[in-house]
């Protein structure tokens, strides 16, 4: 009566019934069928992304935290931050005396998470290692991909409107997007550029796509003798050269 409840299993069964010489097949039917997993595929998938998704967001706030671990220990920040804590007063309570005196470690201790406090909040980390967003990790991603989409076609018409039909002038803002387009670079690599960079894209009208062009040979050819002058780079030159990766031996150690 199972084999006749079910639709499938009841067409395989007259199958059978009509080709019993095909013995083999038939076994195979029934077992793929017996031993085939009952988990909703769905299922399966949300469970997955919202995994990588607590990886993802994990895994970036792990970075960010080796990023203020490491400017605390560069002069430049540490100094600065040092002279922020003493104007707010945040160092002095740190040694306070009588019953709340600490130890020293502890003070230190104290002191540390302070300056990294005033890193965090005083400096914009931007790049791999900027503070993690809960709206990039890829499970709203997912969710929030028709709403991007909707507003890259806005800003794509808009783009066309202003500057092919209408023929406005580009703003600084437009002409960092086409220079980093140009580039190749995500918006995080573009970012985490120093300001004095950006400014001599801007300076040598890098937008203009003979003016980048120019810019990219020049580049490449101070890499070349960047390259050339590297003692590195000479002794895997003669490496290539006298052995390379292919070439076989028998001379023994």
């Amino acid at each position: 009566f199972s084999i006749l409840q079910d639709e499938e299993t009841r067409k395989d069964y007259d199958y059978m019934l009509d080709h019993p010489e095909e013995y083999y097949r038939h076994y195979y039917h029934y077992y793929s069928r017996r031993l085939a997993p009952k988990v909703d595929v769905r299922i399966v998938i949300l469970v997955t992304v919202c995994a990588i998704s607590v990886f993802q967001f994990f895994s970036w706030w792990s970075s960010y935290n080796e990023a203020i671990n490491y400017l605390a220990t560069v002069p430049k920040y540490r100094i600065q931050a040092t002279e922020i804590a003493k104007q707010q007063g945040l160092l002095n309570k740190t040694k306070e005396k009588g019953k709340n005196r600490r130890s020293k470690e502890e003070i230190r201790e104290e002191e540390e998470e302070i300056i990294k406090d005033i890193i965090k909040n005083k400096i914009d980390i931007k790049g791999g290692y900027q503070k993690p967003k809960i709206y990039d990790i890829l499970l709203f991603q997912i969710l929030l991909a028709p709403f991007y989409l909707c507003k890259y076609v806005v800003w794509y018409c808009w783009w066309i409107y202003c500057f092919s039909i209408k023929g406005q002038e580009y703003g600084v803002e437009e002409k960092l997007y086409i220079i980093r387009r140009y580039m190749k670079m995500s918006q995080s690599q573009f970012d985490s550029l120093e300001d004095h960079q950006k400014e001599t894209f801007l300076e040598r009208q890098l937008w203009i796509r003979e003016n980048y062009e120019v810019y990219k040979r020049e580049q490449e050819e101070e890499l070349k003798k960047k390259m050339a002058l590297d003692p590195r780079w000479k002794r895997y030159r003669r490496w290539m050269k006298n052995e390379g990766p292919g070439r076989l031996t028998f001379i023994d150690d």
